[in-house]
């Protein structure tokens, strides 16, 4: 899967730390606005504890997670859409991605600038919100005049995207993403033709400090919480400092220090578990003496399209996939006593692959 989640915010609230832990590399993170030029890119492990289980059971000589991609973006100021602090480069980075995880500054810290002055999340989130919002409405205007004109003959599709082009207009011009815009499928599909920023979903992480990591609240990540809620959208509270300590530790002492903590796991590995659904991504798995394998497909695939995952010969020559659950297999204890159970299935190719499926796949080619 080729999906990536795009990670955003003002300068300095804490994006490329948090990226150098999500990726267990050193991007630059510096104190002062646009450190970050071009963006990186990282590929992360989905942390899945049904594959450790799966592995328990099976015993293969290796097990492989599943991954998908982060993408650190440089800070946007206010201004971005008219092309302030490099904000077109800045603009067309996120325009690349597939999902947005929009980083806010929770902490008060007098070593660390903050490009307003002051910390207010509720004004750094509308701060990169409008600018999205204000890009997205010159790409609809750039259309929406030529669309109404054309429409006028009554083609259908002309029509369909005039229609589409005017609820987005009036969405945008009123401060509304438009993601929030009811669309039917047939202006759906005109409307990814602009590739719009606001339509994107999101993700809001609230950094926060050191002292608030354990707890997961401060009067700063309830204003997020607010607003994410009137959105529909998700918060992930995570300190990034933290969390990039936590990267260098070795799974054990990792364990132990958040157990000191008080934390069942960390805030990052809720992050990418949380991203990784936001992009509409899901997991089926392989299991074998050999190998155990997590694997990466777009919910609503059908079994055939899921094999291609693996190799494009397993979706040209496929005929068959045996398939159990692993809820199933955990209740059951194994394949054999799987299927003794009738939990052990054959599906055609008209069967939409279940997040915990556990595959195989039968082909010929």
């Amino acid at each position: 899967m080729s999906l990536t989640a795009g990670i955003v915010g003002l300068p300095n609230v804490g994006k490329s730390t948090l990226f150098n832990a999500i990726t267990k590399s050193q991007v630059e993170a510096a104190n002062y606005p646009f450190a970050t030029i071009d963006p990186n890119v990282g590929v992360v492990e989905v942390p899945d504890e049904r594959l450790i289980k799966i592995t328990e059971l099976v015993h293969p000589k290796k097990t492989v997670p599943t991954t998908f991609e982060f993408t650190d973006i440089a800070g946007i100021v206010k201004g971005a859409s008219k092309g302030e602090g490099l904000g077109n480069k800045f603009l067309a980075n996120i325009r690349q991605v597939d999902a947005i995880c929009h980083v806010v500054r929770c902490f008060k810290d007098g070593n660390i600038t903050h490009v307003s002055g002051d910390v207010n999340p509720q004004d750094d989130i509308e701060t990169i919100n409008l600018e999205l919002i204000l890009a997205d409405l010159e790409s609809v205007n750039k259309r929406y005049e030529k669309a109404v004109k054309v429409a006028k003959s009554k083609a259908h599709e002309a029509v369909v995207e005039a229609d589409a082009l005017s609820k987005l207009k009036e969405a945008l011009e009123a401060g509304q993403p438009s993601r929030s815009v009811e669309l039917t499928d047939e202006e759906m599909v005109v409307v990814k033709q602009l590739f719009l920023l606001t339509m994107k979903p999101v993700l809001y992480v609230a950094n926060v400090s050191e002292e608030d990591a354990a707890n997961g609240d401060n009067d700063y990540v309830r204003q997020v919480q607010e607003i994410a809620d009137k959105e529909g959208a998700e918060v992930v509270v995570v300190c990034a400092k933290l969390e990039e300590d936590l990267a260098t530790m070795e799974d054990e002492e990792r364990q132990m220090f958040l157990d000191d903590l008080g934390m069942s796991q960390s805030g990052l590995d809720v992050l990418i578990q949380k991203a990784y659904t936001l992009l509409g991504l899901a997991t089926y798995f392989t299991a074998g003496e050999k190998e155990v394998r997590a694997w990466t497909f777009k919910k609503g695939m059908r079994a055939p399209q899921a094999a291609g995952v693996i190799h494009s010969d397993f979706e040209r020559g496929f005929i068959r996939a045996e398939t159990v659950h692993y809820t199933d297999l955990m209740e059951y204890g194994s394949m054999q006593t799987c299927k003794e159970a009738g939990k052990y299935r054959s599906e055609g190719k008209d069967y939409e692959v279940k997040d915990g499926d556990i595959m195989l796949f039968r082909f010929n080619v």
